[in-house]
């Protein structure tokens, strides 16, 4: 991925774009992935543990993000929990992705669909 263009893993699907959002900000075993996601105010989607790992599988296959050895809290973490970090190719994806979908928001403000639009 060190040469590839970040642009030919876009779009993003509605999960890896999420996982990717949640692990921007930190490192993140899968389980608190899932339960950031699910129970966030303001985010509206729902992530599936199937889902979730299936997804992780794909994202670090594609070396956008890394699975980390050291563990936060050695001694109150579980020794089976597995623990991830945005990479710095999905670092650049998801700079991507924003761009892009900014582009697209920006586009429906100016066609009359931005916020506070009426039907």
């Amino acid at each position: 991925m060190s040469n590839a263009n970040s642009d030919e893993f876009l779009p993003l699907s509605d999960a890896e774009f999420h996982i990717l959002l949640i692990l921007a900000g930190r490192e993140h075993h899968g389980y608190a992935i899932m339960k950031t996601i699910n129970e966030h105010p303001d985010i509206s989607y729902f992530l599936g543990p199937a889902t979730l790992y299936r997804t992780i599988r794909r994202l670090l296959e594609r070396s956008l993000i890394e699975e980390i050895g050291d563990r936060p809290d050695q001694e109150n973490d579980d020794e089976r929990r597995r623990y991830y970090r945005l990479s710095g190719a999905g670092h650049r994806v998801m700079v991507s992705e924003t761009e892009r979908l900014s582009k697209l928001v920006s586009i429906a403000k100016d066609w009359g669909l931005g916020l506070g639009a009426s039907a």
